[in-house]
């Protein structure tokens, strides 16, 4: 059968067949090299040939990975440093070798392939630093779960207030008014529960505000957000200071919440004594994440704040009321991020201090962005830089050689890294930070 002939009469009836090179244009456009990943695992693999194979020391290090009151005693390892050293440098070299030729495939480094190589670094690590001491593990780890439960709810409260489209900056002033008036209330009730209550309720209170201005009144987010933590950090400053320090024994001395072992979970080697002989908040945690991971993608609640976050132009002309909506979203993530403030107060330090959270909302933000505004993602965020807090404390018992000034700037160092070396460019809720006008 013979071609059909184009002539001026039909040409402009004829279908358009879209060209071959433009397929190709959008498969290359949707695969794009990315060299983050390899790039900085080529610095860290440098770092350990260094540190752990050129600048190894002789002698092992002891690994206890049971503690005395375990049903279920583990034998402890020792590593030789050297020799760890070396096999660990070698591994690392081999796996940025394999990150390099993913991102020449242009294809991703994928997540699993990034966490073998951080605890593959960081066992190296702390073999080297450790040389002729015992680390406890099940110790590092829950001191970094201690240390991450904050940051676990401020990024939940993060997550759910910048999908529904509201940037979170004032995670700090949350976390803060939290940790202050559950300290109060729990003092004067001498009930931790009622404190846990009231934090949530001081944590909405400061969502409130920020709803109000950024939804209602169209003020721009990030500067409310830091307007709200200056303002939270001034207030409790000036009330710990004039008030809490005169009355400690009356308005600062709240009763913690108990330790609760669950039956047989608690017995698990290693991750037993960690996870599962908790207080009620760390309970309350493990709950609140596997909720909004799952109710963000299956429920209609889900549905309608990803609609707002996305298009709420779209989102209007189905009948869903945009700025409702964003308020007591709003609102919930602030109630969130409260309850992580009373963990400082009711199940960690157990009274109120002067900037207690030392920036731990700034680093929940951080573990949003990391996280891809994905709730576990978040979380796996938020423990790595929990982690990183206490190994500076881990590496300052066991007298490591790493200078103390570089150990104080470690969380923050790693979460620089995390967010550029490894999150790059990505792609927020569409309306995030944008405010909606109706019409």
């Amino acid at each position: 059968m013979s071609a059909p002939v184009v002539t001026p009469e039909n040409s402009a009836s004829m279908p358009v067949q879209p060209a071959a090179s433009s397929n190709v244009i959008v498969r290359e456009k949707e695969a794009i090299r990315s060299w983050k990943a390899p790039i900085s695992f080529a610095v860290f693999a440098a770092l350990a040939t260094v540190l752990f194979w050129i600048l190894g020391k002789d002698g092992t290090s002891n690994f206890r990975l049971s503690t005395d009151t375990d049903l279920i005693q583990i034998n402890s390892v020792d590593l030789p440093a050297l020799a760890t050293g070396i096999v660990i440098s070698l591994a690392l070299i081999l796996i940025t070798a394999l990150s390099f030729w993913l991102s020449l495939q242009k294809r991703p480094t994928p997540i699993w392939i990034v966490a073998i190589y951080g605890v593959l670094f960081m066992v190296g690590f702390l073999t080297w630093a450790g040389v002729g001491e015992s680390i406890l593990v099940p110790g590092l780890l829950l001191g970094a779960l201690g240390l991450s439960i904050p940051l676990i709810f401020g990024a939940m409260g993060g997550i759910i207030s910048e999908r529904v489209g509201v940037v979170n900056v004032a995670i700090e002033g949350q976390l803060l008014a939290g940790a202050f008036v559950s300290a109060l209330v729990a003092s004067v009730t001498g009930s931790a529960y009622v404190g846990l209550v009231a934090a949530m309720a001081a944590g909405m209170l400061v969502s409130f505000v920020l709803a109000t201005f950024s939804i209602k009144y169209l003020v721009d987010q990030v500067i409310v957000g830091v307007v709200l933590n200056v303002l939270v950090l001034g207030l409790t400053s000036f009330l710990y200071s004039s008030v809490l320090t005169q009355h400690s024994s009356e308005l600062n001395s709240p009763p913690r919440f108990d330790f609760i072992p669950i039956p047989l979970l608690s017995e698990i080697p290693i991750l037993g004594p960690v996870l599962f002989r908790q207080t009620i908040i760390v309970y309350l945690m493990y709950i609140i994440v596997a909720v909004v991971a799952y109710a963000l993608v299956k429920t209609k609640w889900g549905l309608r704040l990803r609609s707002v976050g996305e298009h709420p132009q779209a989102a209007d002309t189905v009948g869903i009321n945009v700025y409702m909506t964003r308020f007591w979203n709003v609102s919930l993530a602030g109630a969130i991020a409260g309850i992580g403030g009373a963990y400082f107060t009711l199940g960690s330090v157990g009274s109120f201090q002067k900037d207690m959270t030392a920036g731990a909302g700034f680093i929940a933000l951080a573990a949003v962005i990391f996280g891809r505004w994905d709730p576990i993602r978040a979380l796996l965020a938020a423990l790595l830089f929990g982690f990183a807090t206490n190994l500076q404390s881990v590496l300052a018992i066991i007298g490591s050689p790493v200078p103390s000034e570089f150990m104080l700037m470690l969380p923050y160092i790693v979460t620089i890294i995390a967010v550029a070396g490894f999150v790059g460019k990505v792609r927020g809720p569409a309306a995030s930070g944008k405010p909606y006008i109706k019409g």
